[in-house]
């Protein structure tokens, strides 16, 4: 099982290895699209566990389009012959059998019987979500990242499916960061001798200085630096030096510890920490924008000579291992922004490195594919020969299949409008889709992050932390917005825009950073101001019916409900949620009278068929992703389970939920006669 609050929550807007780029300006794309719409002629009302029944930002339920299209792929290794890839979000390893010269498919599949399925399992030839993958060319290794577990083969597999012979992990005994545990594992290592795994729900690195022979062998040394690990997820190592990459190091920041010397002991110390490598280039460090996490995790690897490769934002190489903090990369490629040389490494969490008979393998989760140099890169601004998993080195087949980062839907019964803060874009789908991996007829880039957006009547609203961009008419044609809002409206200055609602009567915003919800009476002009100021701990998405303003708080794992009946600045709200009954929740959505609340980590949709029984006390009366009302269960791909659901639109005839970060699916439920 997943650590009960497992690090770090979803988090809003690309990471720094995100998304490239926004444009200055609104850009708007027409898209040769056919789908079959819906009728929406539903009757009855939700069933607990009941199954969707169509699935956007995606190709299909347990599809994965085929064995050269990735889904955010993680770890990638090779023993000189073969290369391995763990596909993350398909829940497989792609194996080839010789190193790859060209965009060739692969030979094997571990997870899956075939190169088309991605349900995920827990048995020993299933994988759910696997980061990492590791070899010596004798054994594969694999990072089975929400099982809780390392699977290994004692043989190099020649089977599709061929079940996993020893186990490390996998069970739920102790607290999350008991020592020595194996928790949300993001990485594993092995030469053949030593095996190492970043535990990354634990909070620890595990070593085994002899390579496992039993079932839940325990390491030989375990660092758990409190204090100083935060979530590690990368490692590279040669034997002799070790490297950790930690997504919430030193408390917050991202970076990387260095070991100049392979640890021998419990909790030894690291030499030196690096927050991002300086590009040589550069004459300074990187200024981070102010929001934006503070380094980079690094994603490494070393050559037969002793060079260090990684990957962050740019591609960093050193002819030696670092000697301290101060030792800048002998060479680093590629760029940060769109205006400067080099090629765009677009990787993220999970990307990989891999050096292989004179080749260079990178894995590029954000990017979707492999990219490949035929030879050791030796020039900042120079690009990779081929891909792997794309027709060329730019193609990203995320965005060309439509698969929708953050998806916020809303839908008014005719029309469905998804928002993505990941992706700068906007998605207009002119007539409801009635099938899998429909695309959407118009995409809109922003030049901003939308978080949120509201959909009353005719007027479509995205709120974008300091922007607002309102539709007075639906972008149905590909019309730009009639009202943007920059930094402020009349004396409001926007810190963190997270929430927009739209109603009847009033227009509302809620700013995260300043704790506020500014209620305006119907759509404002520029100098207009709030008629009341609502202040709450940072308040996220809102959702209005007219008779009640849902606000989800998401790091108090709490819902806050208004009563609008009699609306003012000192208005109270019913908080939904004692402590342990959410586990940071995403989104709520009150329509038709019902309230709506993606439960996001603890993978479920609960339903309330009346908001007044929320307001009298009585618990929810369906759930969506579990069996059972009371069920938190793993996060899962599937028909009738939720990975980490975030947004959510009720249109009166069907549920569309949106899946955030570490899947991106659209569902879409019916109501049950």
């Amino acid at each position: 099982m997943p650590p009960t609050m497992p690090p770090p929550p979803p988090q809003p807007g690309p990471p720094p290895a995100g998304p490239p780029h926004q444009p200055e300006e609104i850009t708007v794309e027409f898209i040769d699209s056919s789908y079959a719409t819906a009728s929406g002629e539903t009757s009855g009302f939700f069933r607990t566990g009941q199954e969707a029944d169509i699935m956007l930002s995606g190709i299909d339920f347990n599809d994965t389009g085929g064995p050269l299209l990735f889904n955010h792929p993680g770890g990638i290794a090779s023993d000189g012959t073969h290369l391995l890839l763990a596909d993350r979000n398909n829940n497989r390893v792609l194996i080839w059998n010789q190193l790859p010269e060209g965009n060739v498919p692969p030979n094997l599949v571990l997870g899956q019987k075939n190169f088309t399925t991605n349900n995920p399992g827990s048995g020993l030839d299933q994988l759910n979500w696997p980061v990492s993958v590791a070899t010596d060319g004798q054994r594969v290794l694999v990072a089975d990242t929400y099982n809780d577990r390392i699977l290994i083969w004692n043989s190099f597999p020649t089977q599709n499916g061929e079940p996993a012979d020893l186990v490390l992990g996998g069970t739920d005994e102790g607290p999350i960061d008991r020592r020595g545990a194996i928790r949300w594992p993001w990485a594993v290592w092995t030469d053949g001798e030593k095996v190492i795994v970043a535990s990354t729900g634990a909070g620890q690195v595990l070593i085994w200085n002899k390579f496992p022979t039993r079932n839940n062998q325990p390491p030989d040394i375990i660092l758990q630096l409190k204090g100083k690990f935060g979530t590690p997820r990368s490692i590279a190592s040669d034997g002799e030096h070790l490297l950790i990459g930690d997504h919430n190091a030193l408390g917050s920041a991202q970076g990387s510890f260095f070991w100049k010397s392979f640890p021998t002991s419990d909790d030894q110390m690291y030499d030196f920490f690096i927050a991002e490598p300086r590009d040589p280039r550069e004459p300074h460090p990187p200024i981070h924008a102010a929001g934006e996490a503070q380094g980079v995790v690094l994603w490494g690897t070393f050559t037969p000579d002793g060079g260090l490769i990684a990957l962050g934002i740019k591609l960093h190489i050193w002819d030696s291992f670092p000697e301290d903090e101060d030792d800048i990369p002998d060479l680093t490629l590629g760029r940060r922004a769109p205006n400067e040389p080099g090629y765009l490494f677009n990787g993220g969490d999970g990307s990989s490195v891999v050096f292989a008979d004179g080749k260079l393998y990178i894995s590029l989760s954000n990017g979707n594919k492999i990219v490949v140099f035929n030879s050791m890169p030796t020039d900042p601004d120079q690009a990779p020969d081929f891909a792997i998993g794309s027709p060329d080195i730019y193609t990203n087949t995320l965005e060309t299949n439509f698969i929708i980062s953050n998806p916020v839907p809303a839908s008014d019964g005719e029309h469905l409008f998804v928002s993505s803060d990941f992706d700068h874009k906007l998605y207009v789908w002119k007539n409801l889709p009635d099938e899998s991996g429909a695309k959407p007829d118009i995409v809109y880039e922003l030049p901003a992050s939308p978080w949120d957006n509201a959909l009353y009547g005719q007027t479509l609203a995205l709120a974008a932390r300091q922007r607002v961009f309102i539709w007075r008419s639906l972008p149905l044609d590909g019309r730009l917005p009639d009202i943007v809002f920059n930094e402020r409206i009349g004396e409001v200055v926007f810190e963190e825009l997270r929430g927009v609602a739209i109603d009847g009567n009033y227009f509302y915003l809620a700013d995260r950073a300043a704790g506020r919800i500014y209620v305006w009476e119907g759509i404002p002009d520029e100098d207009s101001n709030p008629k009341f100021i609502l202040t709450t701990d940072e308040p996220w998405r809102l959702s209005s019916d007219g008779d009640y303003l849902a606000v989800t708080s998401t790091q108090q794992s709490s819902i806050k409900i208004y009563s609008l009946a009699d609306l003012s600045s000192d208005s109270q709200p019913y908080v939904l949620g004692e402590p342990g009954y959410f586990n940071l929740p995403e989104g709520a959505t009150v329509a038709e009278g019902h309230l709506f609340v993606a439960d996001t980590v603890f993978n479920r949709v609960l339903i309330w068929d009346k908001v007044e029984d929320v307001l009298s006390g009585k618990d929810a009366s369906i759930v969506l992703g579990a069996d059972k009302l009371g069920a938190r269960p793993d996060p899962a791909i599937g028909r009738d389970k939720l990975f980490w659901p975030a947004a959510i639109s009720f249109d009166g005839s069907y549920l569309w939920v949106g899946e955030f970060k570490f899947s991106e699916r659209i569902l879409r439920f019916s109501p049950q006669p």
